[in-house]
């Protein structure tokens, strides 16, 4: 009888700390999306600050790559990505 009392608490015991551990694992899981590390750059950035500083992205009339706005290169009626593209005669 008392063989099966001891195993019963081994079990018990091992159940109890494979939960421990998985709750544990699961609050830092959680910590880890709740408060994003700070950029290795310096100051701490909000998620709002990076969705605001977020570009528009276009796509070149040539080459069909894509790239930022502020980088456009305007001709003819149409956004390239580059003078050089912007230059090529209209396929």
């Amino acid at each position: 009888m008392s063989r099966i009392i001891f195993w019963l608490a081994l079990v018990f015991l091992v159940i109890f700390a494979v939960r421990s551990k998985i709750r544990e694992a699961q609050k830092r899981h959680q910590q880890q999306f709740r408060e994003p590390q700070q950029p290795a750059g310096g100051g701490a950035r909000s998620n709002e600050k990076v969705v605001a500083e977020a570009e528009t992205m276009l796509q070149c009339a040539h080459c069909g790559i894509f790239y930022p706005a502020s980088e456009s290169v305007q001709a003819r009626g149409r956004d390239y990505c580059s003078a050089a593209h912007a230059t090529l005669p209209a396929a």
